[in-house]
C-alpha cells in the first residue's frame, strides 16, 4: 500500500479561476498539494457555482485526480477574511482541507 500521504485544499474562487482554464464567475476549485510548480499540482475546478460541493461530488473530484482520502481522514473547515489586495469588500472565505493519498494504480 502507498504510504504517501498529501494534502488536499478546496476553495470557492470569487472570481473564478485563472488555472487550469478561467472560469466566468465563482467556482469551488480542489488541489492536491505536493512539490513541485503550483501550476503542476492535481486540480479539480467544478462548474461556476457557490453550492459547496458535497461529499460525494468530492470523493469523486478526488478519484479523477489519482487519489483517495487517507485512512480516518475527514475534511476540516476553516474561515478567514480575505486578504486586503482583493478588490471585493472583505468577506469570509471558507476552506476545506483533507489528508489523502494517492491512488493504488494512478487515476481512475
Amino acid at each position: 500500500m502507498n504510504k504517501q500521504i498529501f494534502g488536499a485544499q478546496m476553495s470557492l474562487r470569487c472570481c473564478g479561476p485563472t488555472f487550469p482554464a478561467r472560469a466566468a464567475g465563482p467556482c469551488w476549485q480542489l488541489y492536491v498539494a505536493m512539490t513541485g510548480l503550483v501550476s503542476e499540482w492535481p486540480t479539480y475546478t467544478w462548474p461556476t457555482s457557490t453550492e459547496i460541493p458535497t461529499a460525494c461530488q468530492r470523493r469523486e473530484a478526488l478519484t479523477e485526480l489519482g487519489f483517495v482520502l487517507a485512512e480516518d481522514a475527514e475534511w476540516e473547515w476553516t474561515e478567514h477574511t480575505g486578504p486586503d489586495y482583493h478588490p471585493h469588500p472583505a468577506q469570509v472565505l471558507l476552506l476545506g482541507a483533507v489528508k489523502v493519498r494517492p491512488l493504488e494504480g494512478g487515476a481512475a
